[in-house]
């Protein structure tokens, strides 16, 4: 690992996560980095919340101020994050994993999982970059995820292999389906997560835990 940038935390996303692999299918990394604190505060500080480290495939790290505020957002793509197997972390990451259930809100799963899904059967109606299969398996997958954490207040399965979603994701990666057959499973699956939402207790995000790890790594990371 890399410890010049300061990486704390690396997962494998993707379909290699999701256990749709295929093949010789790329692996596609997460994961999340510190800026040192002094160069934070200086007069023209050159602030970067988003890398792509040279070298690998699909690899995506996230300043750790810039992760939990997305985090906080319930963003799909971040919450998988917490959840993903875990490639390398240190102490911070560990700590940072342990924030899962303290991050999301009931709202904000129901918002951004429902809005992410949207987003994804937007492209694949549109069968945008040729892609439609990509769209229609995300759309689903992201659906169940959402109504996991709704009904479990835990987590999710990056890991999808028995869950009831699995064949039909698998299937609809491989582009074997009718458009109609992806509508209708996605809106099926929209209404549970939804009526997860109804039937779960109130859940708001704990912005001063996520604070007190923040500010313990800003003092570390000076």
């Amino acid at each position: 690992m890399d410890t010049a940038n300061n990486i704390i935390l690396k997962v494998v996303v993707g379909s290699k996560a999701h256990g749709l692999s295929q093949g010789e299918s790329d692996i596609d990394y997460r994961g999340v980095f510190v800026a040192r604190t002094r160069d934070l505060l200086k007069l023209n500080p050159q602030k970067k919340d988003i890398k792509w480290l040279e070298g690998e495939t699909d690899s995506t790290y996230y300043e750790i101020w810039k992760f939990l505020f997305l985090a906080a957002k319930c963003l799909p793509t971040i919450l998988e994050v917490f959840f993903a197997p875990v490639i390398f972390e240190n102490k911070y990451g560990r700590k940072l994993r342990s924030l899962a259930e303290h991050v999301w809100s009931r709202e904000a799963v129901r918002d951004s999982f429902i809005g992410y899904g949207k987003n994804q059967q937007k492209k694949f109606l549109e069968n945008k970059d040729g892609r439609a299969n990509k769209y229609a398996a995300a759309h689903l997958r992201v659906l169940y995820n959402g109504y996991q954490l709704l009904s479990s207040s835990k987590n999710f399965d990056t890991d999808l292999s028995g869950s009831p979603v699995f064949e039909k994701v698998k299937r609809f990666r491989q582009g074997n389906y009718t458009p109609g057959e992806v509508v209708q499973e996605c809106w099926e699956w929209e209404q549970r997560l939804l009526k997860a939402y109804r039937q779960s207790p109130p859940k708001e995000t704990d912005l001063k835990v996520i604070d007190d790890l923040l500010l313990k790594i800003r003092k570390d990371y000076w």
